[in-house]
């Protein structure tokens, strides 16, 4: 594969052209990274809206039948389903660690192997959540482990 990188005339517009045989896994993901901008997610709190940055999203999680959006130091509620939230974070740095819980790749500081197979995952807030056996397979094929 060879890259070219030019610069454009004072006048001209920035353009990105991909040529390739086959549109593998590997380009589809360079393709949305490209294209990747800050998804908006409404968040609830005390009866207001918030619209809240998919990049300040450390992770969501359902408790009890309730979505609920964790950012650093705040938490609000979200009316969305999580597989709707799943969907739309889809390609956004967004994994599914478990039945209930969609971690934020970006906050992650280290992960750490625990019993019975499962991993700890640990934010960058200190935060520390655990990967179900059934997804560390792909949580693992996510970070080359």
């Amino acid at each position: 594969m060879k890259i070219i990188i030019e610069l454009p005339k004072e006048n001209e517009e920035e353009i990105i052209i991909i040529k390739v045989r086959n549109l593998s896994k590997d380009i589809v993901k360079l393709i949305n990274a490209i294209n990747s901008k800050s998804i908006n997610i409404i968040g609830y709190q005390n009866n207001k809206l918030f619209k809240l940055k998919s990049e300040e999203i450390f992770y969501i999680e359902v408790v009890d039948k309730k979505i609920y959006i964790y950012l650093e130091k705040e938490v609000y509620e979200s009316k969305q389903k999580l597989y709707e939230l799943e969907n739309n974070l889809n390609g956004d740095n967004f994994i599914r660690i478990s039945k209930s819980v969609l971690l934020n790749i970006d906050k992650l500081k280290a992960i750490m192997p625990t019993f019975n197979g499962r991993f700890e995952a640990i934010l960058i807030n200190e935060e520390k959540l655990i990967v179900s056996r059934s997804y560390v397979s792909e949580f693992k094929k996510r970070f080359g482990v």
